[in-house]
């Protein structure tokens, strides 16, 4: 399995991103990681090798790019984080996440028609902006907040107003006792998604909070985690179909 550093283009400037490659000899689906607000961190890290040990190519920019390089921040430190979260554009993710795409798509060991992405906290704002306006296959949101409405002080628009855009499966993941995203606001995804016929799916766990997924956060939920990551898994194979025995 090969682990490394690279360095993408983007019309911004320079992004590092944290790529792993299983490697093998079909070309394989690949996912894109987008990362919480804290940054590309052990976390973030973690869910690459867990989907590379699945057999995908996974790949996590660093998002906060344009205001340095190696923002990572603590859990517990969400002043600092706060200021660069803030600086975020939907146009400036949608580069990153092509200049993601891009890198991606030059592997010989990924087939660029099967290329997904999944997003925690921040990220799951940045999975439901890649289906609406990158060609992603399929997105996997894990509780993200402002895909409603506005925050105050971002930068980063709503995006229910773009949903017709979707193209790809989409998967949406809440915590029902989530303090930062109401669930009268998961009910409006649910319903926007269904009105449109969109082919997608929103999930509420009940007793888990923000950041459920997250073993290295106080609202980790164990139950809610196991489950939801069956579910991550079981949506790109849907998504993304991939025979390791078939032809290059």
């Amino acid at each position: 399995m090969d682990q490394r550093s690279v360095t993408l283009s983007t019309p911004d400037g320079e992004m590092d991103a944290y790529l792993v490659d299983p490697g093998g000899e079909a070309p394989r689906p690949a996912i894109v990681v987008a990362q919480e607000a804290f940054g590309v961190n052990g976390h973030i890290r973690n869910m690459c090798g867990r989907l590379a040990a699945e057999g995908y190519a996974a790949i996590a920019p660093e998002l906060y790019h344009r205001q340095g390089r190696g923002k990572v921040y603590a859990y517990d430190d969400y002043e600092s984080v706060r200021p660069v979260l803030l600086g975020l554009t939907n146009e400036g993710i949608e580069m990153d996440v092509a200049a993601a795409l891009a890198h991606l798509r030059g592997l010989d060991s990924v087939a660029p028609e099967r290329i997904g992405i999944v997003g925690f906290c921040m990220g799951g704002f940045v999975a439901f902006l890649a289906a609406c306006r990158n060609d992603v296959s399929a997105a996997v949101s894990f509780y993200g907040g402002g895909i409603v409405r506005q925050r105050p002080g971002a930068k980063m628009a709503p995006l229910l107003r773009e949903a017709e855009a979707i193209s790809c499966p989409i998967l949406c993941m809440f915590g029902a006792e989530d303090a930062s995203i109401p669930i009268e606001d998961v009910e409006v995804i649910r319903r926007r998604l269904e009105e449109l016929e969109k082919k997608s799916e929103v999930v509420v766990y009940p007793g888990a909070g923000h950041g459920f997924l997250c073993d290295e956060r106080p609202s980790y939920a164990d139950s809610a985690a196991a489950d939801a990551w069956k579910r991550t898994l079981e949506w790109f194979r849907r998504s993304m179909p991939y025979d390791p025995t078939g032809p290059k």
